[in-house]
């Protein structure tokens, strides 16, 4: 049985609130750990749909980047904006809008132990 969007949406929100301070993964990461394969793309709309206000909480969406490391993400997650946030946690650019995913990446599958 295919689970829901809500669930897949609550599913994405668990995995990205365990992110730890100072580390980054990627939409392809999180997809991979929900067993969504190709599931980058539906990942990014769970993080667009999310509503602090409607669920309580706020999760870490500004360390989730793309496959390459490169700061996208929702409009108010701004190119200057999230990587303010992301540097304020100590993570490192090997350019000006990509992140050192070798010093810097967490792989969600660390989850399972």
């Amino acid at each position: 049985m295919k689970p829901s969007t809500a669930d897949f949406y609550d599913r994405v929100y668990d995995v990205v609130a365990e992110i730890p301070y100072g580390k980054v993964t990627s939409y392809g990461a999180i997809a991979g750990y929900l067993g969504v394969k190709s599931g980058a793309r539906m990942v990014g709309y769970a993080l667009n749909n999310y509503q602090t206000e409607e669920l309580g909480f706020e999760i870490p969406a500004h360390r989730v980047l793309n496959r390459l490391g490169q700061l996208t993400g929702r409009a108010y997650f701004e190119g200057d904006s999230m990587r303010e946030r992301i540097t304020q946690e100590g993570v490192t650019f090997s350019e000006e809008y990509t992140v050192d995913m070798e010093k810097h990446f967490w792989d969600p599958s660390i989850l399972d132990n």
